[in-house]
């Protein structure tokens, strides 16, 4: 009898735990429906409201007026760009950075941590920075989307805490090799820290593709312009016609659409690639690694 007692109560915890799931797992997916729903959903009927799980009048005008912009594609092709520069070079200098900062027979290691976990706490502002990237020359260029996040401490104290962890081992038999530093780090402590240099990228990689701040800062000219931009640029046209005072005045390619729509399918175009390439690298924070084969 108390066996069976403590399997129905095992029974009814479990019961609870998957609804308690279940409701967390609405709570977060019922946002991305709704958007969905909305962005398929002709503008002036969605105005009505009761929009929640599909759309009542559906249409494609919303996303044929986004890919009507001529820059579209242009500043879409930035934007990969960007984010594969960007990440590419972050990643390869914050981990020389982080193996650095790790390496016990350097001395200057802990001062040189020091000196960058104090720049996530102080800096010089907005202001002096944006003065700096003038005095560099580096407005209106590509450059300025990469080179101020070249090195990033935050990312250095994660990769730094994985490879703090990594047996001395590794790298010492590399040493008495003959291999030098920077072997060492390519050829034998960056493939057994796959899994936090790919946590961090997508980190990096999805910072980049959000981030739309400094294009209006350090590119006014709107050469270029990433993807985030030009979607802002047609929300904010599409807003300002709506919000005129005579409805006659807008011209007639506005006539069926509204912030609110037009707002969702921006939204599910600058989401879905996040989506589609997460589940690819999904398993790098789930899985751990075998360190073994260490020579001896």
């Amino acid at each position: 009898m108390k066996r069976y007692r403590q399997s129905l109560a095992e029974n009814i915890f479990d019961v609870f735990n998957v609804l308690i799931m279940l409701l967390l797992s609405f709570a977060m997916i019922y946002p991305f429906i709704n958007q969905l729903a909305l962005s398929f959903n002709e503008g002036v009927d969605a105005t009505r409201g009761g929009i929640y799980f599909y759309p009542r009048k559906f249409t494609l005008e919303n996303y044929e007026y986004l890919m009507r912009e001529s820059n579209l594609g242009r500043s879409a092709l930035i934007s990969i760009l960007r984010i594969t520069v960007a990440t590419t070079l972050c990643l390869l200098c914050t981990g020389l950075l982080s193996y650095v900062v790790t390496v016990r027979n350097f001395s200057g290691r802990r001062f040189m941590r020091l000196i960058f976990l104090i720049t996530m706490y102080f800096g010089g502002g907005l202001i002096p920075f944006y003065l700096l990237i003038v005095k560099l020359r580096l407005l209106e260029t590509f450059t300025v989307y990469w080179l101020p996040a070249l090195v990033s401490p935050y990312y250095m104290l994660i990769i730094s805490s994985y490879m703090q962890n990594l047996p001395e081992s590794l790298s010492e038999s590399a040493r008495l090799d003959g291999a030098s530093e920077l072997t060492i780090f390519l050829k034998v402590i960056f493939p057994v820290s796959i899994p936090v240099f790919a946590s961090v990228a997508i980190f990096c990689a999805v910072s980049h593709w959000n981030s739309w701040f400094d294009v209006l800062l350090y590119n006014p000219s709107g050469k270029w312009d990433t993807l985030q931009v030009i979607l802002r640029k047609l929300l904010l046209e599409v807003e300002m016609v709506r919000n005129l005072q005579f409805e006659q005045l807008a011209s007639e390619k506005y006539r069926s659409l509204t912030p609110a729509t037009v707002r969702a399918a921006t939204t599910m175009i600058v989401t879905i690639p996040i989506i589609v390439v997460y589940p690819f690298l999904q398993k790098y924070f789930v899985s751990g690694i075998t360190l073994g084969a260490v020579k001896g």
